[in-house]
């Protein structure tokens, strides 16, 4: 791979992904993602869908990664990526640059964050889009409390092993909050491997 980093998952899931952003992002002329990791997606997604920008973000750590995508690419629609830390005070220069987003994608994020963390997510994700903005969130969720299959029951304890803040979310906890900042679940999509792409839109 040419010193870029790579992820097996990535290339599993990025088509099923793909599909569903097809028909949500028609319309749309800017996304935010959210925790870009380490660019793969946003390549892919960006070269398959040209009429949009794709402006990537993530932690500082992760930004030198995105960047041999990024580079490798040479698309015309992916500006380098941004510094964005969920939780930390998210800065009115950022939020005033961002009010021309008119979409926001996550993948494999929302088990990552604290609980703490998740909620400044939406909360972040409610401030940034304006009117008919579009959330699509990818990842294994809970419904009604249960895990959906043993394999994420297994990937939680892992995931908790690691960092007890970490762990699947239960999908009605997270559209609580989306319904607090402002959205309304429009499609709840099953996915490949026990995940999910979960689309809320502002009215």
């Amino acid at each position: 791979m040419n010193g870029k980093p790579y992820s097996p998952a990535s290339e599993r899931n990025r088509d099923p992904i793909l599909q569903v952003l097809r028909g949500r992002f028609a319309d749309r002329r800017k996304v935010l993602e959210i925790g870009s990791g380490n660019g793969q997606h946003a390549v892919h997604f960006a070269a398959a869908m040209p009429w949009l920008v794709w402006q990537c973000s993530d932690v500082a750590e992760n930004l030198p990664g995105i960047g041999i995508w990024l580079d490798d690419a040479r698309l015309a629609n992916t500006p380098a990526a941004i510094e964005l830390q969920i939780g930390e005070e998210v800065s009115g220069a950022f939020e005033q640059r961002s009010s021309a987003f008119d979409a926001i994608f996550s993948a494999n994020t929302l088990h990552i964050m604290g609980w703490t963390q998740v909620q400044a997510f939406f909360a972040t994700v409610g401030r940034v889009l304006g009117g008919h903005g579009i959330l699509v969130v990818y990842g294994p969720f809970n419904y009604g409390g249960e895990y959906t299959s043993d394999s994420n029951r297994d990937f939680d304890g892992w995931l908790k092993a690691r960092d007890t803040n970490s762990g699947i979310r239960d999908f009605e906890a997270v559209d609580a909050l989306a319904r607090g900042a402002g959205l309304q679940l429009a499609e709840d999509v099953a996915m490949p491997a026990n995940n999910r792409c979960l689309v809320w839109q502002k009215p």
